[in-house]
């Protein structure tokens, strides 16, 4: 993969990540101005009959497609912290791995931020639920009904955080 020739317009566009094995949710956010538009977005969901080895190759497939499509200028990714045992640890490491992988061939730096900082960035607090963060991804994007799976609604989430985040980012690169 060659990097990606950024948007025709001044539009930053950002690909939200939230991996999973078996589900991986994406969002596709583009800020324009103070204004930003969901542009895409959905699941990554490898057939249930798939072997792991086959399920990452189709969420790696399936990511790289998305930023050949969309051409995102950046990629966000939600941090994964918690997991039921160390098997299941390490396969959501793997996963997250080929999801977040076709962005870095690309040359772009995947930014990771935990489901806290996510939710502060949203709501306010680090201790909103589910609902609330879903609730206002659709007020921020202008989008009439929340997504499903919740997967769709935390990529999204993740995307926004990043636009929230990037101005303060560009300040301390430039200092």
């Amino acid at each position: 993969m060659t990097p990606l020739p950024a948007p025709a317009t001044s539009a930053t566009r950002i690909l939200g990540i939230d991996p999973g094995s078996r589900v991986a949710g994406y969002g596709i956010v583009e800020e324009n101005g103070n204004r930003l538009t969901a542009i895409s977005y959905g699941v990554v969901k490898p057939p249930a009959s798939a072997d792991a080895h086959q399920r990452l190759k189709y969420i790696f497939t399936a990511f790289a497609e998305l930023i050949v499509e969309f051409g995102p200028t950046g990629v966000a990714v939600e941090n994964v912290f918690f997991a039921v045992n160390a098997r299941s640890a390490l396969v959501l490491g793997q996963a997250r791995a080929a999801a977040i992988l076709p962005a870095i061939l690309t040359g772009m730096l995947p930014a990771e931020y935990s489901a806290l900082q996510v939710k502060k960035a949203l709501v306010g607090g680090g201790h909103a639920d589910k609902k609330q963060v879903a609730v206002m991804v659709c007020r921020i994007l202008g989008i009439k009904e929340i997504p499903k799976p919740e997967d769709v609604t935390d990529a999204l989430a993740v995307a926004v955080c990043h636009l929230h985040s990037l101005p303060m980012k560009r300040r301390l690169a430039k200092a």
